[in-house]
């Protein structure tokens, strides 16, 4: 009788989880701090620098658990019940960043249409207006209930200059990273190098591009994070996605490094994969940012 036992790797004893929730701990706290001024008796909050400390202790933990883990798989210690345990992980992990979207959506569905009405007199809870009584709500948000408190924007992004060439940016590279996924199952080499290449030059071009609209919208119209709901929403919902494509253009540059190597091949290349699937994932979301933010949204 054969057995069909397959042995399960176990790692030892491992730094990396503690640092990774040091890292969170000090990321989320720093930012929190920012967005909120936390200023705690002195002059200028402290809440960049703890955020950019924690940012850093994000990519020491990356580097070092993940090269942990590619020194492992290259070493032969995976089994397929640990190939598996990686697409569930991921696939977990994909779900719990799709949860954090939809979130920051659900917030702007919200205050859109329950919560912007309701200051306005509308609705089941018109009596809010009591607090506002000269406000009248428009979407966007250009006249804010408190300016004094809450300078609002001169304007908004319009949909058809720059998100919609990040949209066709983005789409196209979802295209040439599929090239490059095809390109591997075929054992082409060289195209893989390009396609990858191309999906990488596609995401810096795009977060340029984002980089050029957000100064637009803090220098010229007066559009940032302090201008209202509206502001704190855009940016909010542009920004996390631009640091998961900043993530993402990361990942694959990390891909096309262990290529250059050597490293996978036709039937092992989970790594990639997982990089294609979050690629592809950031890409999804955009497009109904794009959709609900700029195009209905202004």
């Amino acid at each position: 009788m054969t057995s069909t036992h397959q042995n399960y790797y176990v790692p030892a004893q491992s730094k990396w989880p503690i640092v990774a929730t040091v890292a969170l701990l000090t990321t989320v706290y720093g930012l929190g701090s920012w967005l909120n001024d936390l200023k705690a008796g002195r002059d200028e909050s402290s809440g960049p620098m703890i955020f950019f400390i924690g940012a850093l202790l994000i990519a020491y933990m990356m580097y070092g658990w993940f090269g942990s883990v590619i020194r492992e798989s290259r070493a032969g210690l995976y089994s397929p019940q640990m190939d598996r345990s990686f697409r569930w992980g991921m696939s977990w992990f994909i779900f719990s960043e799709l949860m954090l979207f939809m979130a920051l959506f659900g917030t702007l569905f919200y205050i859109r249409y329950w919560t912007g009405p309701w200051l306005g007199g509308e609705g089941e809870k018109g009596i809010s207006n009591m607090l506002w009584p000269n406000f009248e709500y428009t979407w966007p948000l250009l006249e804010n209930p408190d300016p004094k408190l809450y300078p609002a924007p001169s304007g908004v992004i319009g949909a058809w200059g720059l998100p919609l060439i990040n949209t066709v940016l983005l789409v196209t590279s979802s295209f040439t990273l599929t090239w490059a996924h095809h390109a591997l199952k075929k054992g082409h080499r060289k195209h893989l190098k390009i396609g990858l290449a191309a999906t990488i030059l596609l995401g810096v071009i795009f977060l340029i591009l984002q980089a050029e609209e957000y100064v637009h919208a803090y220098t010229e119209l007066g559009l940032t994070l302090g201008s209202g709901i509206y502001g704190a929403t855009f940016f909010m919902l542009t920004g996390f996605h631009g640091a998961h494509v900043t993530m993402g253009a990361i990942i694959l540059t990390v891909m096309l490094v262990r290529v250059m190597r050597g490293h996978f091949d036709a039937e092992q290349h989970f790594g990639f994969e997982a990089a294609a699937w979050y690629w592809h994932f950031v890409d999804v979301v955009w497009i109904a940012l794009f959709v609900f933010v700029y195009v209905l949204g202004t």
